[in-house]
C-alpha cells in the first residue's frame, strides 16, 4: 500500500482501536469467569457492539464487520486453547496484545466497510477503500484472480500491506510429464531429489547473522520510549522481514521447480514443531545434571527454522494442488537408514552426513539420494494401497 500521512495515522489508529476492543474483549471474558465462572462467548460479545459504538463515535468510524472479525479472532483464540487442553499439550491461555503483537485487521467481506479497486476508472493506478481510511493507492504486483472473498491490511515495520483471499480462483492444470520423484530435506542440501538433483541451502538468517547481532546489540543499549530505540526496532524488523521474503522467495522457486517437471511428489511428513523442542535435561540423581547435547541441538534447530521446511511444504501443497499435480506425505522413519537396493536397515549404514554404505550388500550411494530413492519407493506403496 502507498497510504498518504494522514491515512497512514488513520491506520495506525483503526490498528489501535481494534487491538484496544481485542483486550477489553478479553478482559471481559476473563473477569467473568474468575468472579462468577461465567463462559461469554462470541455472541455475547458481538451483541454489545452496537451499544459500544453508540457511546463511542471513534469506535464507529471503523467498520462494524471488521470489529466482528476482531471479536472472531480472539474466540478462535480461546477455541484453540480449549483444545490444546483437552489434547493434554500446553494450554497456552490467550494473552493480551501489546502495540508490536497486533498488526492485522481483516474485512470478512468486499464491500462491507471496505471495496477492492474501489476507482477502477483510473488508468493506471489501484486503489482499496477502507472505512474510515478513505480511498489508498496499492502498489499492485500480480493481477488478482478470482473473486476477491476478504480484505486485511497488516503492518510491518514502516510498511502496510493489503491481502486479498479470493474465492473460485481457477486452477492452472499444467500437462502431464510422466515423472515421479521422492524428495528428502536437509540442512546440508535444502532438498535432494531421488533423480539424484540437490537444491543448496542459501541459509539466508546465517547470511545477514553479524549484521543483525549489530542491530540486537544497538537496540539493547537504546532507552525504552526513546525515538533511538524505535529507529533500532525498526532496523531489527527490516532485518527479519529482508530474511523473511529471501526465504519465501527460494521455497516458492524450489516449489515450482518440482511441480512442473514431476506429476508425483513424495516427501517426509516432517513435525518441524517437533524436531525443534529443546533438548530435554538428564537429572544424575544427585541433584546435578548430565550433559544433554544442548548446544548442539541449539544449533541445529536454529538451521532447520533457517532452511524453512514447513514454509516449504505449505508452498509445494498449494502450488501441487492447482497443478493438479499428486502429493504423498510419508513417515520419514528409517528412510535414511535403509539400503535403497536391498532394503537392509541399520544405524551403521549411514556412515557421514553425505556418505551411505549398505553393510549388507555393499551399496554405496549419496545419503540424501538413498533416503529419496526410498521416500519415493515408500509414497509409491501408499499410493497403490490407496488405489486398492
Amino acid at each position: 500500500m502507498r497510504p498518504t500521512a494522514h491515512q497512514q495515522a488513520a491506520l495506525a489508529a483503526c490498528l489501535d482501536d481494534h487491538r484496544a476492543l481485542y483486550n477489553a474483549a478479553l478482559e471481559e471474558r476473563r473477569e467473568a469467569y474468575r468472579r462468577s465462572r461465567v463462559s461469554i462467548r462470541y455472541g455475547d460479545q458481538s451483541a454489545q457492539l452496537k451499544a459500544i459504538r453508540a457511546g463511542d463515535p471513534d469506535h464507529a468510524r471503523w467498520s462494524f464487520s471488521s470489529q466482528q472479525a476482531t471479536l472472531r479472532r480472539l474466540d478462535k483464540a480461546f477455541r484453540a486453547f480449549f483444545d490444546r487442553v483437552k489434547a493434554g499439550r500446553t494450554p497456552g491461555f490467550p494473552r493480551f496484545k501489546g502495540r508490536d503483537w497486533f498488526d492485522t485487521v481483516e474485512w470478512p467481506k468486499d464491500g462491507d466497510g471496505c471495496r477492492w479497486d474501489s476507482q477502477p476508472e483510473h488508468p493506471t493506478t489501484t486503489y482499496v477503500r477502507l472505512q474510515g481510511v478513505g480511498h489508498v493507492r496499492v502498489h499492485r504486483h500480480r493481477p488478482v484472480r478470482g473473486r476477491v472473498k476478504t480484505i486485511s491490511v497488516k503492518r510491518e515495520g514502516s510498511r502496510w500491506y493489503v491481502i486479498l483471499s479470493c474465492d473460485d480462483v481457477p486452477a492452472e492444470i499444467l500437462p502431464a510429464t510422466g515423472a515421479v520423484v521422492g524428495v528428502d530435506m536437509g540442512v546440508a542440501s535444502f532438498l535432494t531429489t531421488s533423480d539424484g538433483e540437490q537444491v543448496g541451502n542459501p541459509r539466508h538468517l546465517a547470511a545477514v547473522a553479524g549484521e543483525l547481532a549489530a542491530a540486537q546489540q544497538d537496540l539493547a543499549r537504546k532507552k525504552r520510549g526513546s525515538k533511538r530505540r524505535r529507529k533500532a526496532v525498526a532496523r531489527v524488523a527490516a532485518l527479519h522481514g529482508k530474511v523473511r521474503r529471501q526465504r519465501l522467495d527460494s521455497a516458492h522457486k524450489s516449489a515450482l521447480m518440482l511441480v512442473a517437471d514431476y506429476d508425483v511428489i513424495a516427501h517426509e511428513a516432517l513435525q518441524v514443531t517437533n524436531m525443534t523442542k529443546r533438548a530435554a535435561p538428564k537429572p544424575d540423581g544427585a541433584g546435578g545434571f548430565m550433559p544433554n547435547r544442548a548446544a548442539a541441538k541449539s544449533g541445529l534447530n536454529k538451521s532447520i527454522l533457517d532452511a524453512g521446511w514447513g514454509v516449504f511444504l505449505t508452498i509445494l501443497s498449494h502450488k501441487a494442488e492447482s497443478a493438479g499435480r499428486e502429493l504423498i506425505a510419508v513417515n520419514p522413519a528409517n528412510t535414511s537408514r535403509t539400503c535403497a537396493r536391498c532394503g537392509h536397515c541399520a544405524k551403521e549404514n549411514r556412515a557421514t552426513q553425505a556418505e551411505f554404505r549398505c553393510r549388507a550388500c555393499g551399496h554405496a550411494a549419496h545419503a540424501d539420494v538413498n533416503a529419496a530413492i526410498n521416500i519415493l519407493r515408500a509414497g509409491l506403496a501408499l499410493r497403490e494401497a490407496a488405489a486398492a
